[in-house]
């Protein structure tokens, strides 16, 4: 046999420790990570929102978003740029006799066309708009992000806190010399262990050593030697770092996921305002582009009717240049409205998540929500104890009150104890194997008393943490007071709202009366004063389109204010108890 390998006894038993130790490890690894990260992270968040009694509304795994995201340059060190020098560039003038009214037409067709002018555009009704928002808009897929990450960072921390294996192979050959003369010695350690850190502080340890170890080059006979032990330790701190404090990672990153649950399901609700308020101003604006489009036909009209009786002697000749300049001035308004439109709507179709080209337009649909009957003290009540944003600093002011117990916790004088106990192989036998020796057990306990001599910096961090928490509870009286004027405001905007509206439809009906009269008389009125009347008319009509639009605005925002407002899964309005139910469009 050959004397500098390892006797095959003793591989046998390296064999078959390496391979319980492989066994342990991969039932250790599948017990830990019993599902992938994305179905761990999504039971949580479902768990969480439960929890809150909010929508389940899970976020999509990250998994699926990396797809398309690698690049070739990811790895270089000087990724490449464009930027040619200005030699390098061309820029071509534009003749100032070009046709700007025709390239303006160009621009409103092939933002309605998109380049097809015989394909008709997708018509997107608000549940249609809201549903892409929630399935591609970035905004949404920023905010479940953040609520992915805090459910990451609760696992994390979970698993610190539970048990936790770890297995260490170390090889290593050793040599010493004497007048010339070497003599070489391999050895192999494998120590397997388990860790736990203690619910109020300190940890506990159990490790199993395996230690083999041969003299290669015999002096007076081979020499080989195996032992193993078995060793329990741990230590408790009893002042400083004792108690809740011990699990202060643990707490905040658990309150942690739960704010970050309560503004996801805020974000929702805020989303899906926003969306609609979009989708109303595309309409608001689709309707002034068609009470100026009637205008200006009443105003060429007019200018007709004008050169007419200009052309008869029946008027001054400048009055035909009062009729035309009004023409000129409804043609720039519509074409600023027109413009106006293309990039709200580019805006838009970017804010869901479709692609510049998509060929859409918005449907004639109105959302109708009740306005409700409600005073401003009952209204504040409810947004005080129903806001999820409120909710949050109010428990954030917990997270600063906690933060000054732990600081005073630092101050204390670290009083810790220690102990082990180690059940070895016996001494004498060269080859230990796992014959344990119950009469070699030794112990050790200790307990370190540390006086806290130097805390200059712990109480300094202590006046710190205090600080910290004067300035959240003012941050939450003026949140709380925020929120009373936000909600007033809101309610107050909808009798506003209202209002402007009443007076605005019938400020309508005066000013198409006004026209109906003077339209019969038109030979005799002055041109100034049938303009006069088309601007009033132009104006009521535009009021009562915005008045319309700012009530729909309004009702979603009290209930957005006040955390009324329910979104289910699709992203749509939920309709509370004695609202009414018309459809939603689509």
């Amino acid at each position: 046999m050959n004397k500098n390998r390892i006797r095959s006894p003793h591989t046998i038993h390296l064999c078959v420790f390496s391979t319980v130790t492989l066994a342990v490890g991969w039932l250790t690894a599948c017990t830990s990570n019993p599902m992938s990260v994305d179905a761990q992270v999504a039971r949580l968040t479902r768990e969480t929102s439960g929890r809150m009694a909010a929508i389940e509304a899970s976020p999509r795994p990250v998994s699926q978003r990396l797809d398309g995201l690698r690049s070739g340059t990811a790895s270089q060190k000087s990724p490449p740029t464009t930027n040619p020098v200005a030699a390098e560039l061309l820029f071509t003038p534009a003749e100032e006799a070009r046709d700007v009214r025709q390239r303006l037409e160009k621009y409103t067709l092939d933002a309605e066309s998109s380049g097809a002018a015989d394909a008709a555009p997708t018509v997107l009704t608000l549940r249609d708009a809201l549903e892409t928002a929630q399935r591609s808009g970035r905004e949404v897929l920023a905010a479940e992000e953040r609520y992915i990450l805090s459910a990451i960072s609760l696992l994390v921390e979970r698993h610190l806190w539970g048990p936790r294996f770890f297995n260490d192979t170390t090889v290593s050959l050793d040599g010493s010399g004497d007048d010339g003369g070497f003599e070489h010695a391999l050895g192999l350690v494998n120590t397997l262990r388990a860790t736990q850190r203690l619910p109020y502080g300190g940890s506990a340890e159990a490790r199993w050593v395996w230690n083999a170890s041969e003299q290669l080059r015999q002096t007076a006979g081979g020499r080989y030697r195996q032992s193993s032990g078995i060793i329990l330790g741990g230590n408790i701190p009893l002042l400083r770092g004792a108690g809740m404090v011990a699990r202060e990672d643990l707490i905040q990153a658990e309150r942690n996921l739960i704010y970050e649950a309560r503004d996801f399901e805020r974000f929702r609700r805020r989303f899906l305002v926003e969306i609609a308020q979009d989708y109303f101003e595309l309409q608001n604006t689709r309707a002034s582009i068609a009470n100026q489009e009637r205008q200006l036909r009443s105003l060429r009209d007019n200018a007709k009717r004008t050169a007419a009786r200009v052309a008869a002697g029946r008027i001054e000749a400048f009055e035909q240049g009062i009729a035309d300049n009004e023409v000129l001035s409804a043609e720039a308004s519509l074409a600023s409205l027109r413009d106006q439109k293309i990039l709200q709507m580019e805006r838009f179709k970017i804010r869901l998540g479709l692609p510049p080209t998509t060929r859409i337009e918005v449907s004639d649909e109105i959302l109708e929500v009740p306005e409700p009957e409600i005073g401003l003290e009952e209204a504040a009540a409810l947004a005080l104890e129903f806001r999820l944003d409120l909710q949050n600093q109010r428990d954030q002011l917990d997270d600063s009150r906690r933060a000054v117990a732990n600081a005073k916790n630092d101050l204390l004088p670290e009083l810790n104890l220690a102990g082990s106990l180690t059940l070895p192989t016996d001494d004498d036998a060269n080859v230990g194997s796992l014959a344990l020796s119950p009469d070699d057990l030794r112990y050790e306990v200790s307990a370190t008393l540390g006086l806290p001599l130097d805390r200059r910096a712990e109480r300094l961090r202590l006046r710190s943490a205090i600080i910290g928490l004067e300035r959240s509870t003012r941050d939450y009286d003026k949140a709380r007071d925020d929120v009373v004027i936000a909600v007033r405001a809101a309610l107050r905007r909808i009798d506003l709202a209202r209002f402007q509206l009443n007076l605005a439809e019938q400020q309508v009906e005066i000013n198409k009366k006004r026209r109906r009269g003077q339209e019969l008389r038109a030979d005799t009125i002055d041109t100034q004063v049938l303009l006069d009347s088309e601007n009033a008319l132009l104006n009521a009509e535009n009021q009562r389109d915005r008045a319309r639009t700012n009530l729909r605005n309004a009702v979603l925002n009290y209930l957005l204010e006040s955390d009324q407002m329910r979104v289910g899964r699709d992203g749509l309005l939920e309709r509370l108890p004695g609202m009414e139910s018309p459809p939603q469009g689509g």
